[in-house]
């Protein structure tokens, strides 16, 4: 016998009561279970009848050994007798036990319910993607900028934008420090990627110049011995470099390399081409996210604290996977930026909760037009990630369930059933 008490945040109380002949048989193997251990004076470990090993069992030990035994089971009983969907590790009370019966309370967070608003008719509208002049002409100067070639300056002096090839050598307090130096080292002027203020004194400098850069090191820099510290760097300028820009032409569109595209008129469609459909896909994601907000605002649910927390843990998880990919581990990252992970987690909460709503609310959409994806749509998703990743089919499925496969896809279902049905 059981009872399920629904409360805040979708959590709730399972009480479930094992009595009867379900109580006796469990107490009967508990006992059974307990004697085997037993020792009396005058017979083997174990084999002492029944009579005399009870008189040296305790009825709360045996009662405590066969709740024990019972607990999972009654647990997975009361779960299916009223449906539930666990979504966390269930807190275990015994609130009754005696010779007639156990009374077990599970305290459970549960999926929350959702009463969807309304799903057809929504509005979705895309923008159109209009290309200006300037937009065009923009990615043009980017070419030319990724064509530009280095000219050595015979003459003249640093300028921004310039490179400058230099030695240079770090002090602190008179005291060169670790790290500091280094040798023929080609410094774009205006980068940024040297200590504010050390490219600027640069600026002005010749060919074969010495001279001497005062600085104050970033209080947030990563060596904490020279964090907010002043320091002086030698610098010796060995070579000036100057940006050469070719010029707009037939020949820049030639060098670039793209197919069917051998003039500046030609490079000039396929630019446009390229930025229409980028706006397209934007306008289509800008729309579709909108759709949604429309979809979760709608609908009513109580979020329970723990999906929205594994989701953020997702989330950090994620994020380390792509700091792998750069070569980065988590820790390291946590170490430069001072962060933890609770202090990412909250960072991305809100994140994590829109995430969590929108999965909840197109599973119920899902649900209620009982929208599946075939077992032919399932197969073809393994192969286009198989395509994607350039791996073999059979280790994609070794790597992804078709459970997961199954639950992304139907999801998607649900999204383009509410876009079809959209104004």
């Amino acid at each position: 016998m059981s009872t399920w008490t629904k409360k805040e945040k979708s959590t709730g109380e399972l009480v479930i009561t094992v009595e009867g002949e379900n109580w006796e048989k469990a107490k009967n193997k508990a006992f059974d279970k307990l004697a085997k251990n037993v020792e009396i004076e005058g017979f083997r470990k174990g084999k002492a009848p029944k009579k005399i090993v009870e008189k040296h069992v305790a009825p709360q030990q045996i009662w405590l050994e066969a709740a024990e035994a019972q607990a999972q089971s009654a647990l997975e009983a009361g779960i299916e007798e009223h449906d539930l969907w666990v979504i966390d590790r269930p807190e275990l009370a015994i609130d009754e036990i005696n010779a007639e019966k156990v009374v077990y309370r599970f305290t459970m967070t549960v999926k929350p319910e959702v009463k969807l608003g309304a799903y057809k008719g929504l509005s979705y509208q895309v923008e159109p993607a209009e290309v200006t002049e300037e937009e065009i002409q923009n990615e043009l100067s980017k070419i030319q900028e990724n064509f530009a070639e280095l000219i050595v300056k015979e003459e003249g002096q640093v300028e921004k934008g310039d490179t400058a090839v230099i030695d240079f050598e770090g002090f602190k307090e008179g005291v060169a420090f670790e790290g500091g130096k280094g040798e023929n080292y080609p410094l774009e002027i205006g980068s940024g990627s040297f200590i504010p203020g050390f490219e600027d004194q640069l600026i002005g400098m010749k060919k074969e110049e010495e001279k001497e850069i005062q600085v104050t090191f970033p209080e947030n820099y990563q060596s904490k011995e020279l964090a907010g510290q002043p320091a002086t760097f030698k610098v010796k300028v060995h070579e000036i470099k100057t940006r050469s820009i070719p010029n707009l032409d037939d020949e820049l569109a030639k060098d670039v390399n793209i197919p069917d595209v051998d003039t500046l008129d030609q490079l000039k469609v396929h630019i446009q081409e390229q930025l229409t459909a980028q706006k397209k896909t934007q306008a289509e994601n800008e729309a579709m996210e909108k759709l949604l907000t429309s979809l979760i605002e709608g609908a009513e649910m109580e979020v329970p604290e723990i999906l929205i927390d594994q989701e953020a843990g997702e989330m950090v998880n994620e994020y380390a996977r792509r700091l792998q990919q750069q070569g980065l581990n988590l820790n390291q990252f946590m170490q430069i930026t001072g962060q933890t992970v609770d202090s990412m987690k909250e960072q991305m909460k809100n994140d994590a909760e829109r995430r969590v709503r929108s999965r909840l609310v197109l599973e119920e959409v899902a649900y209620q037009e009982q929208l599946k994806p075939t077992d032919e749509e399932i197969e073809k998703e393994y192969n286009e990630i198989a395509a994607a990743y350039k791996m073999e089919v059979e280790k994609v499925k070794e790597l992804i369930s078709s459970d997961s496969i199954h639950y992304d896809l139907q999801l998607r279902k649900a999204m383009d059933f509410v876009k079809n049905a959209a104004e």
